[in-house]
């Protein structure tokens, strides 16, 4: 490959965040070109086709058509939903390409395992999209990690808080809100970022047992709002005061969930406030939140235990007033800890003399401007430095360097399912 032309890649499922790492062609053309697309909605295909000057001959339907072409691009980005993730990549590997792949890369253990083997199996290349190692933030903490800051780690705790209009629009009412059908549980689909986080700062020690507790505790049936109905637009008349109220949530903020709630108007020129009230009637998204089929938790607690005996615990809460994750780390000299959507993070570091017990530098890092700290940008990036085996960041999420995150999940699942029972990690 010369280095000196852009690497070439193929959108496989044209959805939000496929797109997203797609941008980078348009400013960065000498690293990037979108050269074709595969997904089964036609509009969605010429969209992006018209988008990124693909030719008709380099548009298909699915990706087991693009796999049977004759190759023509160095990559692949995969931005399918998360259950089909493995059976599209699965051919795309034995065709030659290497994968950027959307994050979870797999929703079992033995799918990941698959993939795991395959890939390697093949010599070809996945980088899983766990965007958020890219953020200034977390890769400052590794950073400071890996310089001795604050010695050897002996906790380390990770918490995402969600959003209450996150949490409605994704889990509640949205794509992800029931494991039957998105085959993907909470923890999975929101908080494998941070269980990677947690495992990609403890580098080499890895994790040894999991356990975890969890459950739905808010938005259930008993909930519900005293005479609320089960359509929000349609027949409640607590609209205008329910905290969940899908006119509050999404109506008055017509615009910030716009690429899931308005996904059945995007072939539609400049729908009006009208169009997407007539939606929210018949749309999941105007579903009485305590009255969905959503069968996923809303709070969960994981306790991992590290080969040295550090431990570590993630905290993910659903319904929360803002979004955001913080994490506290103490190590034998010193602590970490700060919030990522501030960007701001202080490190204290025992400090023996007289006059101090400790002694503290705070750092303020930019968060970006975008939903994962910064990040996502800098991922496509280093994407490119793989597939062109150049020398790429320590945040390079691997597929083999993933793998621990998620066993960590999907035992965490299987702890929770079973009483909090330890489960053994093997790697």
């Amino acid at each position: 490959m010369n280095a000196n032309n852009p690497v070439t890649a193929v959108i496989v499922g044209g959805g939000h965040r496929s797109i997203t790492y797609s941008r980078l062609s348009e400013t960065n053309p000498d690293m990037l070109k979108i050269v074709g697309v595969a997904d089964p909605d036609e509009n969605r295909r010429k969209s992006i086709a018209e988008r990124f000057s693909i030719s008709p001959e380099n548009c298909f339907e699915n990706a087991e058509e693009l796999a049977k072409a004759p190759k023509f691009a160095d990559a692949v980005i995969n931005g399918t939903l998360d259950h089909i993730h493995v059976s599209t990549t699965l051919p795309l590997l034995k065709a030659g390409y290497d994968i950027l792949l959307e994050k979870p890369f797999a929703v079992t253990e033995e799918e990941a395992r698959l993939l795991t083997e395959t890939a390697n199996r093949y010599g070809r290349k996945i980088m899983v999209c766990f965007v958020l190692r890219y953020a200034p933030f977390y890769q400052k903490i590794k950073s400071l990690i890996s310089g001795g800051e604050i010695g050897d780690i002996l906790t380390i705790q990770t918490n995402e808080y969600v959003s209450y209009h996150h949490m409605s629009t994704s889990h509640v009412r949205g794509k992800w809100n029931n494991s039957d059908r998105c085959h993907s549980s909470m923890l999975l689909a929101k908080c494998c970022h941070d269980i990677d986080i947690m495992t990609w700062l403890m580098g080499s020690d890895k994790p040894v047992f999991v356990s975890s507790f969890g459950c739905n505790k808010q938005f259930v049936p008993e909930n519900a709002p005293e005479n609320s109905g089960t359509r929000c637009v349609v027949d409640c008349p607590l609209v205008d005061s329910c905290l969940y109220s899908a006119k509050r949530i999404y109506l008055d903020h017509p615009d910030r969930w716009s690429f899931y709630v308005w996904d059945r108007l995007e072939n539609k020129e400049n729908p009006t406030i009208e169009d997407k009230l007539e939606l929210l009637k018949t749309s999941p998204y105007g579903v009485c939140a305590f009255k969905s089929d959503n069968n996923v938790v809303d709070h969960q607690t994981v306790h991992v235990s590290f080969q040295s005996g550090a431990a570590g615990v993630h905290t993910m809460v659903g319904g929360a007033s803002s979004g955001r994750r913080t994490i506290h780390i103490v190590g034998t000299k010193g602590e970490i800890y700060g919030e990522c959507e501030s960007g701001k993070l202080t490190l204290s570091k025992i400090d023996p003399s007289p006059e101090k017990e400790h002694s503290d530098t705070i750092i303020d890092l930019s968060a970006g401007n975008d939903s994962h700290g910064g990040g996502d940008m800098e991922l496509v990036k280093d994407f490119i430095k793989y597939v062109r085996n150049e020398k790429t960041t320590p945040s390079c999420t691997d597929i083999n360097d993933s793998l621990a995150g998620h066993l960590v999940v999907f035992l965490a699942d299987k702890s929770r399912e079973n009483g909090g029972i330890p489960q053994r990690v093997i790697l």
